[in-house]
């Protein structure tokens, strides 16, 4: 543990680690305030795209804890900043709400429903059969397919589960034949982003998070130390079944500095 508590910066998922729903988890106020108080770098990284960083700030500080929107970094960034880098000055038709859109226009993207260059799609409300067939239609005329994250269950307030960016790309994929490309978790991509955004090294970074599927394949595919907590949605029985571990297993994030 004291080798974990050594590193210069910590990656955090979201839900499951830091919060459900509209509530803290144990131990998260103690940990962020160890985290200033030894100088350390953070991020809270999610592969939910719907809010913009000001908006997750906000969410933060309704429960009690005040973070900085620097300090936070959404598929919805890592989407903008990789299609910025692959066609600057692009256009794109966007499923989805104000975080993928804020995030895109921030890179000097414009919104275009006639002939963009890319269909981006994310968890959104505003998903429904006629944009279905509109991105489809869009598509198969050439625009290329990207989602921002892969994720095709997530919760909602109240701990629901529902349907995630991976199941909404599903009928255009099987519509178009067109794969997405897909830019959250578990793509390598948004971890070396992070990894510039905190301006440290993969050896003295580790990240915390619940899920075996996204949170801890990220860390080992980008070589990072993994922490996993089962505040979330794993459990101690889940982790055999994949064939990568993690390198520590906790019960909340709040363990990093108790243990």
């Amino acid at each position: 543990m004291e080798n974990l508590r050594n590193k210069k910066a910590f990656i955090c998922d979201m839900d499951g680690v830091i919060y459900h729903g509209s509530k803290l988890l144990p131990g998260v106020l103690e940990f962020v305030a160890w985290l200033r108080k030894e100088n350390k770098k953070f991020l809270f990284l999610t592969n939910s795209s719907a809010r913009t960083q000001r908006e997750l700030s906000e969410k933060l500080a309704r429960m009690g804890l005040k973070v900085g929107e620097s300090h936070f970094y959404t598929s919805a960034r890592a989407t903008a900043t990789f299609l910025a880098s692959q066609r600057p000055g692009g256009s794109a038709y966007v499923i989805g709400d104000a975080g993928i859109i804020s995030a895109l226009y921030d890179e000097g993207y414009s919104i275009n429903d006639t002939n963009p260059d890319y269909v981006v799609v994310s968890e959104s409300a505003n998903y429904d059969y006629a944009r279905i067939c509109h991105a489809t239609k869009l598509v198969l005329n050439g625009a290329k397919l990207v989602g921002t994250n892969p994720d095709v269950t997530g919760p909602i307030e109240g701990g629901q589960i529902v349907p995630a960016t991976g199941a909404l790309l599903a009928p255009i994929e099987l519509a178009t034949g067109a794969k997405a490309y897909y830019v959250g978790k578990p793509n390598p991509l948004m971890m070396r982003n992070a990894l510039k955004k905190l301006g440290c090294q993969r050896e003295e970074t580790a990240i915390v998070g619940d899920r075996m599927d996204t949170d801890i394949i990220a860390g080992v595919e980008a070589e990072i130390t993994t922490v996993l907590v089962l505040s979330g949605v794993t459990k101690p029985e889940d982790i055999g079944r994949f064939a990568y571990r993690p390198n520590y297993v906790l019960s909340g994030i709040g363990d990093i500095i108790n243990s």
